[in-house]
């Protein structure tokens, strides 16, 4: 278990200073130092080490990649939550693991049984979540995106002499009152129905970029990431559009977001993330919620999450989750942009080796990939022709590769006639080699 900077472990060291004779008495003891400050941990040697091939194994099984998930339901709950920056990464990462899924079963979730729903929570980054996961991303992300937004929208609106917190709180009440009447709306429509949403706003003026803005955006995001409207169909009738219409929030969640405290709401997504992702060092949770270290150890803590030892690093797993996990099936698997599976992690050599600079753009946003047994292995893209290439990063012998040619041509077929384009990223290297 976390034991934090308070009492000595085992009752064998007393914490009596911070001093070199207090920290020399843990080491003696067997007891290793993360971090520094109030927010360091210690952990204990002689711990269960899980290794490098263990981790990729569990990471096969737990996100339904060398066995495939039973329904999307059973998909999307595999790896937490979905990317959703790109739409079409929501569908392309279902498939991956659900390969009899179809874009209107995955529509259907989404949009008529609303099952799922699409929200920012995590680094202020769009994702699609199960309902029941929800008031944990909203409260323990959600709130502090809000907080700090309304804050540089408040000074954007006050350096234009546009208006106050005051008048920006009657605009965003009377857009919630427009959409409620509509149902469903654009924001297009809504600007029509509430006219101080066109309001515009010169951003950086007498800058070489400089530039004016609507805030109809700004107005239906701080909505969202309160928990008030949802994303609705994409406005345009295709699953691959970025224009969305919206809708109040309690048509998925009748009565508004459940309200959970802080504390409960970082645990939660805690036992989700390390359920899909552990084992992990307490850094990589900090970063896939963009949480502070020491709110990501705290979280940590208050699900009682096991020490163990990955190759020399700590690392976490749930107490229920500790046994060893056997070696899957040899598989492989072509994973869409932002697939949440490679951007599950912050420290990612264990299963990207020295293949970064090839398969992620400039921005750490990663491209669409290649799999093999646990690992990157290469990369892939779409033609405007509809074909599926890849290239690989390594040799692999003929009958992996034939595995490969085998799922781009299933890709191929699932996605038709649909052409899928970057967004919300800029294509990896990899994937400029293959467009050229």
């Amino acid at each position: 278990m976390i034991n934090g900077c308070g009492g000595a472990p085992g009752g064998g060291v007393r914490r009596v200073a911070r001093g070199v004779a207090w920290r020399a008495a843990r080491e003696r003891a067997g007891w290793r130092r993360i971090g520094r400050g109030v927010g360091g941990l210690w952990y204990q040697r002689g711990m269960r080490t899980i290794t490098v091939a263990e981790r990729r194994a569990r990471l096969a099984r737990r996100h339904r990649l060398s066995t495939p998930a039973g329904s999307i339901d059973e998909a999307v709950r595999a790896v937490g939550v979905l990317h959703a920056t790109d739409p079409a990464t929501v569908y392309l990462s279902v498939f991956a693991r659900c390969p009899g899924v179809t874009v209107e079963a995955v529509d259907q979730a989404l949009y008529a049984d609303r099952t799922l729903l699409r929200l920012h929570g995590m680094r202020r980054t769009l994702f699609v979540a199960p309902l029941d996961l929800v008031p944990a991303i909203q409260r323990s992300c959600g709130v502090a995106v809000a907080a700090q937004s309304r804050k540089t929208y408040l000074k954007l609106l006050a350096d234009a002499g546009a208006g106050d917190a005051a008048w920006l709180a009657d605009l965003e009440r009377a857009t919630e009152t427009a959409l409620a009447a509509r149902g469903e709306a654009t924001a297009a429509q809504l600007s029509v129905d509430e006219p101080r949403l066109r309001t515009q706003v010169t951003i950086a003026p007498g800058k070489p970029y400089e530039s004016t803005q609507t805030i109809t955006a700004w107005v239906l995001f701080l909505l969202a990431v309160e928990g008030r409207v949802a994303r609705g169909r994409p406005a345009g009738g295709t699953w691959t559009n970025t224009q969305w219409t919206w809708s109040p929030m309690e048509k998925w969640l009748p009565g508004g977001v459940p309200e959970i405290e802080e504390e409960e709401a970082r645990a939660e997504l805690a036992r989700r993330w390390l359920a899909a992702f552990g084992p992990a060092p307490a850094s990589d949770l900090k970063w896939w919620a963009g949480w502070t270290l020491t709110q990501a150890r705290k979280a940590l803590a208050a699900i009682g999450a096991v020490e163990v030892d990955l190759d020399g690093q700590p690392g976490f797993v749930l107490a229920e989750d500790a046994d060893p996990v056997p070696e899957p099936e040899p598989w492989v698997a072509l994973l869409p942009a932002l697939d949440p599976t490679p951007m599950g992690w912050s420290a990612r050599d264990w299963y990207l080796g020295e293949h970064s600079g090839m398969v992620f753009d400039r921005t750490g946003n990663v491209g669409a990939t290649v799999w093999s047994d646990g690992r990157i292995v290469g990369g892939w893209a779409q033609r405007s022709d509809g074909e599926i290439v890849f290239r690989l990063l390594e040799d692999l012998g003929a009958d992996k590769i034939a595995e490969i040619e085998q799922a781009g041509g299933r890709l191929q077929g699932w996605l038709g006639d649909l052409r899928i384009a970057a967004r919300g990223r800029r294509h990896s290297d990899i994937e400029r080699a293959l467009l050229a």
